[in-house]
């Protein structure tokens, strides 16, 4: 993991209760962190394919991960959504 990406203080942020550290919540935050950082990395090093092969990994298990949530608990997905400022 980067040192561009906080995990504790995302975790901080994120979490549902005390001691949590693997709720879809916390999950998608620490992957949007990195996503963010990876496509910054990925501007300045446009032939850097494995690093996109990376991205597109990570992307893919937060989009797995916001179906489960939208699934789930459609109350939580909508309010990650406009915490983490996604698109969908």
């Amino acid at each position: 993991m980067s040192e561009a990406v906080d995990k504790t203080q995302i975790i901080e942020n994120y979490k549902t209760k005390d001691g949590d550290t693997g709720s879809p919540e916390v999950q998608v935050a620490l992957l949007s962190a990195r996503i963010a950082h990876l496509t910054e990395h990925l501007r300045t090093h446009r032939k850097d394919f494995h690093s996109r092969r990376g991205l597109i990994h990570m992307t893919n298990r937060r989009r797995k991960l916001l179906d489960y949530l939208k699934k789930n608990d459609l109350d939580r997905y909508n309010n990650l959504i406009q915490r983490l400022k996604l698109r969908r």
